[in-house]
């Protein structure tokens, strides 16, 4: 969408609340400002302010109190980043002129399916700011579900792509790697990483935070050392170490879709024609060329039966072939989480005592961390068919996975060491006999309520595979919190018929 230059107003001179308002540009007038007044702005108004040749759309905010003066107006601290803007800056704010692509938002509502010209559109106008929260919501969930056909997923896919940038590392061959989600603590990516790229694979990881889960990859990695990197650091590591562990939002390589996570985060939705397109359009704008996807299968996983995915796989791999990817899908056990730790530190130390052959480290994720390793290597012929298990057990047990994770570490800002939270409370068993079924959601549902992702230590601590034969008095997990009242919420939840573990 082009926004034309209206009519100049007043200029307003800016002043710094230090209000955080996440992605939404929020703009604070005063009531009695002369602008309100003579161009009939109200509150939620979306319009246009200018400085020095930048522009960006803010929702405006009335204030009474008398925090700003006359003449004064604020913005939020991302409206400050985006419009350049320093207090003491005076802007000018016009009337908002039609944002056309909504027309194709209201198309979707009804039913219609949208072409590829209508999601560019669309994601065009999302990475500039133009929508309001109400507007990304409408156009999430009029494509949530199964609303978005197999053309329209490629063509949501490539504008995702198009909104930002495109690396390019001039190699044949540069190597990804994706889980659809929904398995708490199924955190392989730190010890993927480390395996392949010892391995001599390029491997320029961009991973997201958390969406519906305890903790995503960055969330975890961000625990042992930096992940909020500026696209030139990420690409210096990437050129001496090989590979990376980057959060994607810090290099803007697929812009519009971190938006729409955030607003996705809020909403509880994480619908498949949009998740392929979110992860695709990364894989794609990271420059990779051979991508594992790993859909994990169970009761209680995000894909819930064998059809579900075998449907999932067919659709990964033709938007795959549609923008250029080479991807090979592994439907794997999503019966139960993977490892012990859930939440970010405590699935940091799951992932070190795995890289440091660690014998009390998890065997379940070693396993899995080994065999995605091994898909890897096959997928990009660094190992036979059929010997890549060999090569990525190798490089894990002697040493060279955790000695290359280190260098990345150090490459990206430091080697930290996971914290411990403040409070922690165990679960014991109420009868004796053998765990039978573990609910992914209840127990993932626990850790959130201890306040994992956003209190970093907290989280749960399985210690009772499905198979593990109790008595009465055992513990079946720990949980962990960093403040009494968060204990408190997980444990009410608990006890309200919320029982994660099956016993018989």
């Amino acid at each position: 969408m082009e926004i034309m230059q209206t009519q100049k107003l007043e200029l307003l001179k800016l002043k710094r609340l230090g209000i955080d308002t996440y992605h939404e540009n929020i703009l604070f007038l005063r009531a009695d400002c002369s602008v309100c007044v003579s161009e009939g702005f109200t509150a939620l108004t979306r319009v246009l302010v200018q400085f020095n040749g930048k522009q960006i759309v803010a929702t405006l905010n009335v204030v009474y109190a008398e925090i700003l003066g006359a003449g004064e107006a604020a913005l939020s601290e991302i409206g400050f980043l985006r419009l350049g803007a320093q207090p003491g800056d005076c802007i000018e704010i016009n009337h908002l002129p039609p944002i056309d692509s909504l027309k194709d938002v209201r198309a979707k509502i009804y039913g219609n399916a949208l072409s590829e010209k209508a999601f560019q559109a669309i994601i065009k106008d999302i990475a500039s700011g133009y929508y309001a929260g109400v507007e990304l919501s409408a156009f999430i969930t009029a494509c949530s579900g199964n609303n978005l056909t197999l053309a329209e997923i490629i063509g949501l896919t490539k504008a995702m792509i198009e909104s930002g940038t495109r690396l390019n590392w001039n190699r044949e061959i540069v190597v990804d790697k994706h889980c659809v989600g929904g398995l708490p603590g199924n955190r392989t990516t730190p010890i993927v990483v480390a395996i392949v790229t010892a391995a001599g694979l390029t491997f320029p990881k961009t991973s997201s935070r958390a969406i519906t889960s305890p903790a995503g990859t960055a969330d975890t990695m961000e625990v042992i050392t930096p992940v909020d990197l500026s696209l030139e650091t990420m690409q210096s590591v990437v050129e001496k170490e090989g590979g990376c562990i980057a959060w994607g939002g810090s290099v803007n390589l697929s812009p519009a879709d971190d938006v729409l996570i955030s607003v996705e985060r809020t909403l509880d939705i994480d619908s498949e024609g949009q998740m392929i397109a979110s992860v695709l359009s990364k894989k794609a704008a990271a420059g990779s060329t051979h991508v594992v996807i790993d859909i994990p299968v169970g009761p209680t996983a995000k894909v819930r039966s064998m059809e579900e995915a075998n449907l999932l796989e067919e659709k990964f791999i033709a938007v795959g072939k549609a923008i250029g990817l080479l991807i090979d899908v592994m439907i794997t056990d999503g019966s139960q989480p993977i490892g012990r730790g859930i939440g970010p530190a405590l699935e940091a130390k799951d992932c070190l005592a795995v890289l440091k052959n660690d014998k009390e480290a998890p065997l379940d994720l070693r396993l899995k961390s080994l065999q995605v390793a091994a898909r890897i290597l096959e997928l990009a012929e660094t190992a036979e068919k059929g010997k890549g298990l060999a090569m990525a057990m190798n490089l894990l047990d002697s040493g060279a996975a955790y000695k290359k994770f280190e260098r990345i570490c150090m490459a990206q800002g430091g080697l930290k060491i996971p914290g411990h939270a403040a409070q922690m409370t165990t679960i014991k068993s109420e009868v004796d006999g053998t765990v039978i079924d573990i609910d992914n959601r209840k127990i993932a549902k626990i850790a959130k309520l201890a306040g994992a992702p956003s209190s970093v230590n907290a989280g749960v601590v399985l210690l009772t595979p499905i198979g593990t034969k109790v008595s009465v008095g055992d513990v079946l997990f720990e949980i962990y919190a960093e403040a009494k009242g968060e204990l408190t919420y997980a444990l009410n939840y608990l006890n309200t018929g919320n029982q994660p573990i099956s016993i018989v």
